[in-house]
């Protein structure tokens, strides 16, 4: 997968992460685009440590969009200490 598509995918799941999560969450596009694709790494190593993924295969786009959610709540609960 190419650099830009990664970047675009990226900010696709989190504008979707961000859009599902209810609240005020003050960030840019840059962060938007971390959001949406730490999101995914989220999914894709905590998938396999609970054993739905298999070494080297990814998050699908539903289970990136979940991990960006979670994700987008910690941040959220750490913004607020």
């Amino acid at each position: 997968m190419g650099f830009i598509t990664t970047i675009f995918i990226g900010l696709i799941i989190g504008l979707i992460a961000r859009v599902l999560k209810p609240g005020n969450d003050q960030m840019g596009w840059i962060m938007t685009i971390l959001l949406g694709i730490g999101g995914s790494m989220v999914a894709t190593y905590g998938g396999q440590v609970l054993g739905l993924y298999r070494a080297g295969q990814g998050a699908g786009f539903i289970g990136s969009v979940i991990g960006a959610v979670v994700l987008l709540a910690v941040v959220g609960a750490l913004r607020k200490r």
